[in-house]
């Protein structure tokens, strides 16, 4: 056992005091059993307690193998510790890849999946979408296999467990043919480019960023990543849509070098190094920062802007940057991208809890016309009965969690707050 203290931004402190690390399955089921109340941990990622236990927290540090890679059915199966680099550059080296990636590969495969995290591209469903099967140690120490096969309909409410539904050791995940990406950036994008040609923008490229600080009606940089024939380069146009091609490398967040970012300049590349922002031999911050997202369907997406711009003069000062990405519509009971293709509205703040805490509500309630739900992992202040209505699945997963957690060894704070609370 070793001790715990923060999650990777410094701004949440774990109410337990040790993390056991086990070495073995047989030692991590002997330590689910022996528990009161347990959790597993990740990456340490999320900015609120999700991941707490006032029991005993499980780091699957040493579960970080890739298993196996089985060509015919097109999957690979690792283990829960796994973080998306290792796995990238192993699928790279045989001729695969993931659909997608998040910006940051230095999460775990498990925790990202849990929480419904995502990449971007319309019509790239989230991290989640990939698994296809799992195995989880449950509540009573025994190892189950969940997949669509075995479990049907319940296995949507598995996938985005939320940590609720037990340890998470190992998972199979789709995978397809490997391929190349060229990333190209643009800065200076009008909002009203933005609002006539948002659709056309979203679709230009495979995944697509939109940065900005809210400070004034202009998207400081818009992120194309382009699929591209391996080995070769398309051509980039020097505006695009009113907006000015990057004459260097640039950090999304501005006045910061770009050394931790992945290639731009129309550099082709392979996916897992240029589908993330970030690489994964830098650390991407010193991680004194906070943040919050929300999802509305992509109808709304354009009336969502508008009203964020609207409240840019409150934004702005407390604000480090604000991303836009698109997500596809999921079948996933607890994915905020539930049913509907979705936008997502990211905001990286400085670390300012106080004063972040009192704008949540003012950015929430020009969101709630929209019905915006809450990346699960994030900074929010949604009172949880409204968190509750905006996920229809809600009962069905609260049934599964009892089912498989009859005694609410892995239900914490968060979990009876937000999921059980009536």
């Amino acid at each position: 056992m070793t001790a715990l203290e923060r999650n990777w931004a410094g701004n949440y402190s774990y109410s337990a005091q040790r993390v056991h690390r086990p070495e073995s399955i047989e030692q991590l089921q002997d330590l689910v059993r022996a528990s009161r109340k347990v959790r597993a941990l990740g990456t340490r990622h999320s900015f609120n307690g999700i991941a707490d236990t006032d029991g005993a927290l499980i780091s699957l540090a040493h579960f970080d193998r890739i298993i196996s890679l089985d060509r015919a059915r097109s999957t690979v199966t690792i283990e829960g510790g796994v973080r998306y680099g290792q796995l990238g550059q192993y699928l790279q080296g045989e001729g695969y890849a993931l659909h997608n990636l998040s910006s940051l590969p230095h999460i775990s495969v498990a925790g990202a999946c849990a929480t419904a995290t995502h990449g971007s591209g319309e019509t790239n469903g989230n991290l989640a979408t990939a698994v296809r099967a799992m195995e989880i140690v449950v509540a009573s120490g025994e190892r189950i296999a969940a997949s669509r096969e075995t479990h049907g309909d319940d296995f949507d409410g598995m996938v985005v467990s939320l940590g609720a539904l037990g340890v998470i050791t190992s998972l199979i995940l789709e995978v397809v043919p490997a391929f190349d990406v060229q990333q190209d950036v643009y800065e200076n994008l009008a909002m009203v480019d933005v609002e006539q040609s948002f659709d056309v923008i979203q679709s230009s490229a495979y995944s697509v960023s939109l940065f900005t600080d809210w400070s004034n009606d202009r998207f400081t940089q818009l992120w194309l990543k382009r699929r591209v024939p391996s080995g070769a380069s398309a051509p980039s146009k020097d505006s695009l849509f009113g907006a000015t091609r990057a004459t260097t490398h640039l950090h999304p967040i501005a006045g910061i070098g770009a050394e931790s970012c992945t290639a731009q300049m129309g550099s082709a590349g392979a996916w897992c190094d240029r589908l993330p922002h970030f690489r994964m031999e830098f650390t991407p911050s010193s991680g004194e920062e906070l943040q919050s997202e929300y999802f509305v369907s992509r109808k709304h997406g354009v009336a969502a802007l508008r009203a964020m711009m609207a409240l840019g003069g409150e934004i702005s000062p407390l604000l480090l940057v604000t991303e836009i990405r698109t997500i596809a519509a999921d079948t996933l009971w607890m994915s905020p991208c539930y049913d509907e293709d979705s936008v997502a509205l990211h905001f990286t703040w400085k670390p300012d809890w106080p004063a972040v805490r009192a704008l949540l509500p003012r950015i929430e309630a020009a969101l709630e016309a929209f019905r915006a739900r809450p990346h699960w992992g994030k900074l929010f202040t949604m009172p949880a009965p409204h968190v509750r209505s905006l996920f229809e699945r809600l009962p069905d997963f609260r049934r599964l969690l009892e089912t498989y957690d009859p005694e609410a060894k892995f239900r914490n704070a968060f979990i009876d707050e937000y999921v059980f609370a009536q």
